[in-house]
């Protein structure tokens, strides 16, 4: 897979602006998705925030295998000025409980009487609006299944005394790592015309003869599985009747069926990746570096 490079001029103009507002901003929250919350950390938002606290949100956890986002818990609660907290859009008692979280972290400004001022801040299709209208109360951020619905950032302020300033949705312009940017594919944050679909769809069926076999059985009622991502899709199609004159399958049609199923969260809870994964790419990137200054280095002198 080549790197996506999905960077619209609104995104563009959304990152000049969140990086002018900043100085204004106490905490960042950033919304996750808890199926792969790495794939979905915008390395963006760091770099904006510039070491202001933020408390990640893993958000859609009702999607997401548990034990795996308790992992991911633990990995970023971890980390220096950083509070992780999972959740999915039903659970309004934590979400009406977000305003106090947040004043925690930023206690100085709360025990002034001053309103905590947050910015909410994520990828495409995470649920930062429909997050945003459950804090709320109302329906004022507009809220769609399509990829980049919030266009501008604007601002709404809480009474439980915080402030809070809603962003576009923003992905960062090149996706190198492949499996992030399949798993993005997969999970509705890349728009499905930015990659061919059916490749997507055979990241996704690999994936899951891989990790969740017995899930693929129990959803199609398949006696065996095939070895091949391709022979999945096939497989499905015909279950399905995705036939083309002939009995040809469709894998385009047999495509949408898997990814949307996936999406829809019909194959169980499921996570794309772990923090155990990441820690090991990281290594070997960091090494890799070390590795490539040191020629360089040699090369010089």
């Amino acid at each position: 897979m080549s790197q996506i490079n999905w960077f619209p001029g609104h995104m563009h103009k959304a990152r000049k602006e969140i990086a002018e507002v900043m100085g204004e901003i106490d905490l960042v929250i950033e919304v996750l998705d808890a199926r792969l919350p790495r794939s979905s950390e915008n390395p963006l938002v760091s770099q904006l925030r510039k070491g202001k606290p933020v408390l990640k949100l893993l958000n859609k956890n009702d999607l997401a295998d548990p034990t795996i986002t308790q992992r991911w818990l633990d990995y970023f609660n971890d980390q220096d000025n950083v509070q992780a907290i999972s959740m999915d859009q039903t659970q309004q008692k934590l979400i009406k409980r977000l305003p106090d979280i947040c004043k925690q972290m930023i206690p100085a400004r709360s025990q002034a009487g001053r309103p905590v001022r947050a910015m909410i801040m994520g990828i495409p299709n995470v649920g930062k609006s429909t997050l945003l209208n459950a804090i709320l109360g109302r329906k004022l951020a507009k809220v769609g299944n399509e990829p980049a619905v919030t266009r501008h950032q604007k601002k709404y302020t809480v009474q439980k005394g915080l402030a809070l300033s809603d962003t576009p949705g923003i992905l960062w312009p090149k996706i190198e790592d492949n499996d992030a940017g399949y798993r993005l594919a997969v999970s509705g944050a890349i728009k499905d015309t930015a990659i061919e679909h059916e490749l997507v769809a055979g990241y996704a069926a690999r994936f899951m003869l891989d990790q969740y076999p017995d899930r693929l059985k129990e959803r199609y009622r398949f006696d065996t599985l095939p070895e091949i991502s391709d022979e999945l899709l096939d497989q499905l199609g015909r279950k399905r009747g995705c036939l083309r004159p002939g009995g040809i399958v469709d894998r385009h049609k047999a495509s949408e069926i898997l990814i949307n199923e996936m999406r829809a969260g019909k194959l169980g809870p499921i996570s794309f990746e772990t923090p155990e994964e990441w820690q090991l790419k990281d290594e070997t990137a960091r090494l890799a570096a070390l590795e490539a200054a040191s020629e360089d280095a040699g090369e010089k002198s």
